[in-house]
């Protein structure tokens, strides 16, 4: 009994000095680990505070943010478009690590943030200057992870996201799939990381190293809202960790005519410069036999990479009408139709007009512009092939069309003058 009763008292002897020890060096200055202040002590659970210097910005702008977080501790800012959310999705195609097979699921949202953003502060721009080196294979929850930013992403993970199970049969009748059971909020939250990626595209888009830190936590930060986004209320929350986190700052961005706002893309756009763009293209189009939507597509996407290919693809088609009825008006009067070609191979595009829509959503960017710039470039080379000399020359038959409708517009100029 006596033995168990000094080894009681040995073994707390042991601990009280193995806790007094580290405190008694940190006083003397002999470890590196920083000294708690009483500040130090007093700010730690402080929620950060945030201020602005303005509440309105004119079609995008610079916001100075400032404000002071615990000392010691990190600061990010978290910047969301409050009023409009627009469409995400993702295909994932991918084979899986470990079952080695390819899922085939479609996972899509309707509720992120037209503009969603992180700032971190400047020191840890090197670790996003190396995610843009990865370039299309860089991970955004990796990234959040390398820079401690993973406490900061909160709107989007709260998004509901649905997820689809693809089958080839579905693709061909222009279905999604079966829709697949809810996530959990774990998983919505991976699967929201990666619609956040395909939604935004570059790493520029969704993190920015702008923030200013001193030593006693005071901040300052110029947060960047470019020109062409969502109109509305935005919102800034600085964080220090999960529970520590200011109120939302306000501030509203206003656009006016010719600068529209369109929902389903989630940008902004002036239309004077597509107008006298689509301007151009129709009148080549319809030169051609065309409404101009496949020169239309390539351009859009290069000339305005705000906008997603997918809603490229959906405005181009009615805009055609216009360029087509007016086409279709004009030859009609010159008697250059055919119409029972028309309306048999049209039989075949109005087919194809159900699935392409559902095929188009379930790829990305890179794939469509592999896809179209492949496709352009074959029908060009044969259309090329049958301008030249040699090949004219043996179609006799190409001449005889040629002919005839040189014949027929050589009638119709006549009869209207």
């Amino acid at each position: 009994m006596k033995q168990v009763v000094f080894r009681l008292i040995v073994a707390s002897f042991i601990a009280l000095l193995s806790a007094t020890v580290p405190l008694t060096a940190m006083a003397a200055g002999e470890s590196d680990t920083p000294a708690i202040t009483e500040e130090t002590i007093a700010t730690a659970g402080a929620a950060p505070t945030i201020n602005i210097d303005k509440t309105t910005l004119e079609n995008g702008g610079t916001i100075k943010v400032s404000g002071q977080a615990p000392a010691g501790m990190p600061i990010y800012l978290e910047v969301w478009a409050e009023e409009h959310t627009v469409k995400s999705n993702l295909f994932d195609s991918k084979k899986d690590k470990e079952t080695g097979k390819i899922p085939y699921i479609f996972y899509i949202t309707e509720e992120m943030p037209a503009y969603y953003k992180i700032f971190v502060p400047k020191e840890m721009q090197p670790k996003i200057d190396a995610a843009k080196k990865e370039g299309n294979k860089w991970s955004y929850s990796a990234l959040l992870k390398e820079l401690g930013a993973d406490i900061a992403y909160n709107v989007p993970a709260a998004a509901k996201v649905d997820r689809y199970q693809a089958t080839l049969m579905a693709s061909v009748i222009g279905s999604r799939g079966k829709l697949l059971d809810p996530m959990d909020a774990k998983e919505n939250r991976k699967r929201s990381m990666q619609l956040v990626k395909a939604r935004f595209r570059s790493v520029g888009n969704v993190v920015s190293a702008d923030i200013n830190v001193s030593p006693d936590g005071a901040y300052t930060a110029d947060i960047k809202i470019r020109k062409g986004l969502s109109p509305g209320k935005y919102k800034i929350v600085a964080l220090s960790s999960k529970e520590l986190k200011s109120e939302p700052a306000v501030f509203e961005n206003r656009i006016s005519f010719p600068t529209v706002y369109m929902s389903n893309a989630g940008t902004s756009m002036n239309l004077v410069y597509p107008f006298v763009l689509c301007l151009a293209v129709s009148i080549f189009g319809v030169l051609m036999g065309a409404g101009g939507g496949f020169i239309m597509n390539p351009l859009l996407i290069t000339l305005f990479p705000a906008l997603p290919h997918t809603i490229v693809a959906g405005t181009v088609t009615p805009t055609v009408l216009f360029s087509q009825g007016s086409g279709i008006f004009n030859y009609s009067k010159i008697k250059f139709i055919s119409w029972k070609l028309g309306c048999g191979i049209g039989c075949a595009m109005l087919l194809g007009g159900f699935i392409g829509p559902k095929l188009t959503e379930m790829i990305t960017l890179d794939q469509f512009k592999f896809a179209f710039g492949w496709i352009l470039i074959v029908l060009a080379s044969l259309m090329f092939w049958q301008t030249t000399p040699g090949y004219i020359a043996k179609n006799k038959k190409e001449q005889s069309i040629l002919n005839e409708f040189k014949k027929r517009a050589l009638e119709a100029t006549k009869a209207k003058s």
